[in-house]
């Protein structure tokens, strides 16, 4: 695989740079803090008169907890400095692209369009895979914060984040890449800090990063695993340099934000369920398999009284480790009626999920996509010159994050959210008078 390959390939150098990075991220937040001038971007007090730039990393699959159980010694210098919270809740299903929009529309998934990483719609007749809204922008019923801040006269760019390449309500960001999984992860930080240091009628003044290697360490080994461990090592040593040239070589006030859609969970491959055993009629039933969820939707033509007798035929086979979920947990969850809410919902949790492969290709590994739990937890991480510093928050839901951006980017949301603004409004120091002088 190639991003395993790229890790074995930098993994040895990279930590080599450990010490001094450190050393030099110590070295600046005692400046920061003294208020002498070292780095080459503005004191504190030129802060407060500015307009502030948001960078929004996510590295993909990084359990809360990754931070102390893997050593990711920058991240953790970073959040000394800056806010973190215990968890980063994901919205309903902890999947990457369903979670990845919530963080950046403030929306559950039924509202933004992606309920899942693939689904089915009844009304249009199409299934949805992952990335098909750079295809099919109107896949996506929702205004993502880059757009936000487009029609508001702030330039965004985007080195990848689900579905940024999408002419979502008619346009993208100003800068945007086209996704590719073998895009170096370097060429990542060095295009984000490029795009920093244009001339300020050029310049975005919020920008999103996007790394996967921790998350497909995860399901291939598991989320304890050695593989994971260096896999996070690597993205912290180039979050580290990020963050150091930040300071160090953008003249304008940055406040980074880390976060990740999801955690991850251990999974057995002598628990798999073959979906085979479902007593799913595929004439009167399409179906989707998510792994932590089996999704069963009826066709125009069939009846009611055959949805309910599929539902009694299932729960004789509950005894294999799944629960039909009920439309009162469902409407917890977030999900409302409409062309891409399943008929019949199956749900596990870990170590068991579904599978259409044979026995002797299963395998144990790692997933997410189950109920929030401490395990599904994501990563929440903020530091900059608007942010109050060595505060630890409890876990919140990623929904919030929305809001919470568009205040420290000065944006007025145009459209109803779920996030709500006061969650995360205590942590910014800097009020809208001090941005606007």
């Amino acid at each position: 695989m190639f991003e395993e390959k790229l890790l074995k390939k930098f993994m040895r150098p990279l930590l080599s740079l450990q010490t001094s990075v450190l050393m030099l991220l110590v070295t600046l937040a005692g400046c920061a803090q003294s208020g002498t001038t070292g780095a080459r971007g503005p004191t504190a007090a030129d802060d407060s008169l500015s307009e502030q730039t948001v960078v929004l990393i996510s590295i993909d699959g990084f359990r809360h907890d990754y931070i102390e159980l893997h050593g990711a010694n920058n991240i953790a210098k970073i959040a000394e400095q800056g806010v973190r919270s215990d968890g980063l809740i994901p919205v309903y299903p902890s999947k990457t692209f369903p979670n990845h929009l919530s963080i950046v529309t403030g929306q559950y998934p039924s509202k933004h369009g992606i309920v899942d990483n693939n689904f089915y719609d009844t009304e249009r007749k199409q299934r949805y895979k992952m990335g098909d809204g750079a295809k099919d922008s109107s896949w996506l019923t929702t205004l993502p914060i880059w757009n936000l801040a487009e029609f508001q006269g702030v330039k965004a760019a985007s080195y990848f984040w689900p579905e940024s390449e999408a002419r979502i309500n008619g346009r993208t960001p100003s800068y945007y890449v086209n996704y590719s999984t073998p895009a170096p992860n370097q060429q990542r930080i060095d295009q984000i800090i490029a795009w920093l240091k244009l001339p300020a009628e050029a310049r975005p003044r919020f920008v999103t990063g996007y790394f996967s290697i921790v998350d497909t360490m995860g399901h291939q080994f598991g989320p304890e695993s050695i593989q994971v461990k260096k896999s996070v090592q690597y993205i912290d040593k180039l979050i580290g340099e990020l963050w150091l040239r930040l300071q160090t070589e953008v003249e304008v006030p940055v406040n980074l934000i880390l976060v990740s859609d999801h955690g991850m969970s251990d999974i057995k491959a002598e628990r798999m369920i073959d979906v085979g055993q479902l007593p799913v009629d595929s004439d009167l039933f399409e179906t989707q398999n998510a792994q932590t969820r089996f999704m069963i939707y009826a066709n125009d033509d069939t009846t009611a009284a055959q949805v309910d007798e599929l539902k009694a035929q299932l729960e004789q086979l509950t005894h294999l480790g799944f629960w039909i979920e009920s439309e009162a947990t469902l409407a917890e969850l977030g999900v409302t009626a409409g062309p891409r809410k399943p008929s019949i919902v199956l749900a596990t949790q870990a170590p068991v999920t579904f599978t259409s492969r044979p026995p002797e290709r299963r395998a144990d590994g790692g997933t997410h996509g189950f109920h929030s739990n401490r395990e599904m937890d994501g990563l929440f991480v903020a530091a900059g010159p608007a942010l109050a510093s060595g505060v630890t928050l409890p876990r919140f839901s990623n929904i919030h994050v929305y809001p919470f951006m568009a205040q420290l980017l000065g944006l007025e949301l145009m459209s109803p959210i779920d996030g709500k603004a006061d969650v995360l409004a205590p942590i910014v120091t800097l009020t809208q008078k001090n941005q606007s002088q």
